[in-house]
């Protein structure tokens, strides 16, 4: 790939991204947010300004002005104006392929996984265990009602992960794009293997020139590659994460706001829901790249 500029030896292209991704980059969730009357219909200005956002910073937050209550067209609707087609069936998912974020029973499958219970879940790309032929490109998160308390979310833009990790050390970025890097076991079953084990790079980049990051703060079901420069790179990303940076958005979404992405790295504090008030969140994954990005 001539003059890609998230590979490390075009460095005069590295240069000349970083400096235009830096330009004027949002710094508050505000800047990240745009209102929008209907969902299933966007206009040409709400259309352009999601999309701006997205390509400056691969997120993008919108507020519904009227929100509808629990309608799962909304998210559909809305990944389909900007090219997202490809939902990933995954297990839990609804038969839709749209998954329903509550908190399960306890004793149901799904109150095995971290998603469906009110526990904090750290940093992470979603699908950062799927195979490459059904990788997770995009994420659309709609909040249909927040917890009673709690439920926030920390966000940021993966590429500036990629810039800062290699601004401070390129040694890092080479160790993660090594496609042993990070192994996700086999997850089984009463029936045997449930999911085979996937292993690959943290940073790769895709045919079309894309810079994609699959990654988990998780510290079971992980093994990274027992090597002196791998321990190092992971001790790097993890120590970048935990600091203060002014390039991690902050916030809850709350009924009627949403968030549509290019997979970028967040995390969810721990919530309490109240007998008046659950949390439920839509999530939509997606194998597409949002369009124009």
């Amino acid at each position: 790939m001539p003059g890609n500029p998230f590979l490390l030896h075009n460095e005069t292209s590295y240069r000349a991204w970083r400096e235009c991704k830096l330009r004027d980059y949002p710094r508050s969730l505000d800047e990240l947010l745009v209102e929008i009357a209907d969902p299933h219909a966007l206009s040409t200005d709400e259309h352009a300004a999601l999309l701006a956002r997205c390509r400056k910073t691969n997120l993008a937050l919108y507020m519904l002005k009227q929100p509808p209550g629990a309608d799962k067209r909304v998210p559909r609707d809305l990944g389909l104006q900007f090219g997202l087609n490809r939902l990933d069936h995954n297990m839990l998912a609804d038969d839709d392929a749209i998954s329903s974020l509550t908190v399960a029973e306890s004793g149901t499958m799904q109150g095995e996984f971290i998603p469906y219970t009110d526990r904090p879940i750290r940093w992470h790309t979603d699908g950062y265990y799927n195979a490459p032929s059904r990788r997770v490109r995009a994420l659309l998160l709609h909040c249909v009602s927040p917890a009673a308390e709690g439920g926030s979310n920390a966000l940021i833009d993966h590429e500036i992960v990629y810039l800062l990790l290699r601004d401070e050390n390129p040694a890092t970025i080479a160790a993660l794009m090594q496609p042993d890097a990070m192994s996700i076991p086999a997850r089984m079953d009463e029936h045997g293997v449930a999911r085979p084990a996937e292993t690959g790079p943290v940073f790769s980049v895709l045919p079309d020139g894309s810079l994609h990051m699959r990654y988990t703060a998780r510290t079971r079901s992980i093994a990274w590659k027992d090597d002196e420069a791998t321990r190092a790179a992971v001790a790097s990303l993890e120590r970048l994460l935990a600091s203060d940076l002014p390039w991690i958005f902050r916030g809850r979404l709350e009924a009627g706001m949403g968030l549509i992405s290019n997979n970028i790295v967040h995390d969810r504090t721990g919530f309490t829901d109240s007998a008046e008030q659950q949390r439920l969140i839509y999530r939509a994954r997606y194998h597409d790249r949002i369009h124009g990005t």
